[in-house]
C-alpha cells in the first residue's frame, strides 16, 4: 500500500507540474512591453564670432565647446589677431559672443558696478559662501545650497540652473542674473 500510496504522489506532483507549466506558457503576457528611448541629444550651442577671424558669423558648436573651437569654426584667427586677451579654454554659453581683437584695439569695458550689486561681479561655479552672500537675496542658508548642489551636479552652465537649487524662485535669480557670471 505505501508502494501504491507513493506511486500515486508522484504521479500527482508530476501531473500538477505538467499543467502549472502548460498555464504558464499558455497564457497570455501581463502588462506593456517597456520600450527604451535612446538618451536625448545635447542641444548645440549656438555662438557669435566676430572680430579678427576669417569668417565672423554665428556657428552652432557641441555641448562643452571652448572658445577655441568657435575661432576654428570661423576659419581661425587672422594673423593680426590678439589671441592673448582670450581665454581660448573657456567653455561657450550657448548665445555667448566671442570678439576677437586687434592688439591696441579698445576692448569694452566690463562692468564695474552692475545695478543694486557690490560693483563685483560673482562666479557662481568658483565662488565662496562668503562670495555668494554678496548677492542679492542670497544668505548664508542659499549660498550654503549652491555650494551643495554645485557639489553634487557639477559646475552650472547657465543661469537660468540656478532654479534647480533648493530656495532659489525665479524672483531671486532676476534679482541676481546681471551679477552672476558662468564662465
Amino acid at each position: 500500500m505505501s508502494q501504491r500510496s507513493g506511486n500515486f504522489l508522484a504521479g500527482l506532483l508530476v501531473g500538477l507540474l505538467s499543467t502549472g507549466l502548460l498555464l504558464l506558457l499558455t497564457s497570455r503576457p501581463r502588462g506593456q512591453p517597456v520600450l527604451l528611448l535612446p538618451p536625448p541629444t545635447p542641444l548645440p550651442v549656438r555662438v557669435h564670432v566676430s572680430g579678427a577671424v576669417s569668417r565672423p558669423g554665428v556657428y552652432e558648436l557641441a555641448q562643452g565647446a571652448i572658445v577655441e573651437q568657435a575661432i576654428e569654426a570661423a576659419g581661425g584667427s587672422l594673423a593680426a589677431a590678439d589671441l592673448g586677451s582670450l581665454n581660448l579654454a573657456a567653455q561657450l554659453q550657448d548665445g555667448q559672443q566671442v570678439i576677437v581683437h586687434q592688439p591696441g584695439e579698445e576692448q569694452p569695458p566690463t562692468p564695474s558696478s552692475p545695478p543694486g550689486g557690490s560693483g563685483e561681479l560673482v562666479s557662481v561655479n568658483t565662488a565662496t559662501a562668503a562670495e555668494l552672500e554678496k548677492l542679492p537675496g542670497i544668505g548664508p542658508v542659499l549660498a550654503q545650497n549652491i555650494l551643495e548642489h554645485r557639489r553634487a551636479h557639477g559646475p552650472f552652465s547657465r543661469a537660468e540652473d540656478l532654479l534647480n537649487v533648493s530656495g532659489i524662485g525665479p524672483s531671486i535669480l532676476e534679482a541676481i542674473r546681471d551679477l552672476v557670471v558662468i564662465p
